[in-house]
């Protein structure tokens, strides 16, 4: 079931909160690849993200541009959690919290009715992306707690990847 669009109003600008489609997988792929320190994944990823996950992602669209996504899943054994994978907001739409909105707009969909928490990996040096999850966290008056997920030895020998942290908002009232 594909869910109504939403607008948004950012620093004055309408923008267009709504369920990818197919055919925006390769715009989601550029926004990533103009989003450091985002893991860029293949187009084919997106494409999938895009078609196989419409209901757990989110594009935010402007004047036919887009300029955020997140991606995001139901993991199969806790489906009371919606575990966000990217989000990535384009340079031209930062400072006016698209981020925080988008994330708002899934936890507001049918299908996040039964969630309770949210989770999501970041590197301890991302301050913008733990800003706005802390921020989430205070405006639900819900806890934020933080552990060891992935090593950075895990992503192999010649990667530069840090340590992913596992961060845990919940449980929603």
């Amino acid at each position: 079931m594909t869910q109504p669009a939403h607008k948004s109003h950012g620093a004055g600008v309408d923008i267009t909160l709504r369920e990818p489609r197919t055919e925006d997988g390769a715009a989601v792929a550029e926004l990533i690849r103009q989003s450091p320190p985002l893991d860029v994944n293949s187009t084919y990823a997106y494409l999938l993200l895009c078609h196989h996950f419409a209901s757990t992602c989110v594009v935010a669209e402007r004047d036919g541009k887009v300029v955020g996504f997140i991606s995001g899943y139901l993991p199969p054994s806790a489906t009371d959690t919606f575990f966000v994978w990217q989000v990535a907001v384009h340079a031209d739409a930062r400072g006016c919290g698209l981020g925080l909105s988008m994330l708002r707009h899934l936890l507001l969909r049918p299908v996040s009715r039964h969630v309770r928490f949210l989770e999501t990996t970041v590197s301890p040096s991302n301050g913008p992306s733990r800003g706005m999850f802390a921020r989430l966290a205070k405006d639900l008056e819900t806890d934020l707690t933080e552990q060891d997920l992935f090593d950075k030895s895990m992503f192999g020998s010649g990667s530069d990847h840090e340590d992913e942290k596992l961060l845990r908002i919940g449980p929603f009232h």
